[in-house]
């Protein structure tokens, strides 16, 4: 048993790799063979990036943002064996409403998959006549049934907790402008039941540190532990040349995820590899989802890599909490409730 413990069903298997003999600098450590999603991963389809994953019955199952040939894009729904090796459906995920009628998206782009209790829910963005956040649940995924939008524009990168707290339903999300928001902090809010979303918290600001100065925003499902909700989010800046996108963390208290423990002050991963500096959006790495195995400690991070392919970083969860309470910065308005 390691120092901390992780909250979360037992994984039978997940993907994982040693940390490279040598390695001293990093907690996150790169798959040696990334990316696992390479270019024109499906028929009509340019790249895949952006993506979530979880284990399903005995295998692996994820949502994948699959930007098509003409530029628009849509989830598709892929499986794997491994979490490495992956297989897609030819067609994107066929939405409905309440009433089983067919009910697809303008667009849609990085999915997150989260399970509370015994469903599986899907949230995205999407076009709700300016950028918003759409939801689906599934329970056997063939059936995904879009649920009311929880909030008007303008909103992205939507994070659902994967328990309720207090009995209620908890989201991160990140509020925004009409384009592509040169802002934004993390807020939390509350549902009794995934319709009605209120009681808004701010969770925490961009920081002061040059990897998360312009924006930040959620990343995977936050992962309970002893310490607290331990968050993988994305710290965007900007430079001459353009954005960059690096993977910070943070541990957030369990009873009142608007209130922030800790959070690093350095990066846990900036882009440094060919396949996160060079693509369609050069200098991007952005967490979506992670696999953790709480009899080992291992966390495996799925993370976009300059908006063209899937890559897949390892930690042990004991390294990771304490680098981040080590390197801890925290604000005033970190760490107060979020309420004003």
């Amino acid at each position: 048993m390691g120092k901390y413990q992780i909250l979360a069903p037992e994984m039978c298997k997940m993907p994982w790799q040693p940390k490279p003999d040598g390695e001293t600098n990093h907690v996150l450590w790169r798959y040696s063979e990334n990316p696992i999603i390479g270019r024109n991963p499906l028929e009509g389809g340019a790249r895949i990036f952006n993506s979530a994953v979880m284990p399903y019955k005995d295998v692996f199952i994820g949502v994948f943002r699959g930007e098509q040939t003409n530029g628009i894009p849509y989830i598709y729904l892929g499986r794997s064996d491994d979490g490495i090796h992956w297989s897609f459906d030819k067609d994107r995920i066929p939405f409905v409403n309440e009433k089983g009628e067919p009910f697809m998206p303008v667009y849609a782009y990085d999915p997150r998959l989260v399970k509370v209790d015994d469903v599986y829910y899907v949230i995205w963005c999407q076009d709700f006549y300016g950028a918003s956040i759409g939801m689906a649940k599934t329970t056997d995924f063939v059936t995904f049934t879009r649920l009311e939008n929880p909030f008007i524009p303008f909103n992205r990168n939507a994070v659902l907790f994967p328990r309720r707290i207090n009995g209620k339903y908890m989201l991160l999300s990140r509020p925004s402008d009409s384009g592509h928001t040169p802002f934004g902090d993390i807020f939390l809010s509350e549902s009794p039941d995934m319709v009605y979303w209120g009681r808004h918290r701010h969770v925490m600001s961009r920081g002061s540190n040059w990897w998360e100065s312009l924006k930040i925003g959620g990343g995977a499902a936050p992962i309970e532990t002893s310490e607290g909700w331990l968050l993988f989010y994305h710290g965007v800046s900007g430079t001459c040349n353009g954005y960059v996108y690096s993977i910070g963390g943070a541990i957030l208290d369990r009873d009142e995820p608007s209130r922030v423990k800790y959070r690093c002050a350095n990066w846990l991963l900036t882009p440094e590899e060919w396949y996160e500096e060079r693509g369609f959006v050069p200098n991007v790495t952005f967490p979506c989802a992670t696999l953790q195995d709480p009899e080992t400690g291992r966390i495996a991070v799925y993370y976009g890599a300059a908006d063209s392919y899937v890559g897949l970083a390892f930690g042990q969860v004991d390294e990771i909490i304490d680098y981040i309470k080590d390197h801890s910065q925290v604000s005033e308005t970190d760490t107060e409730l979020g309420i004003r």
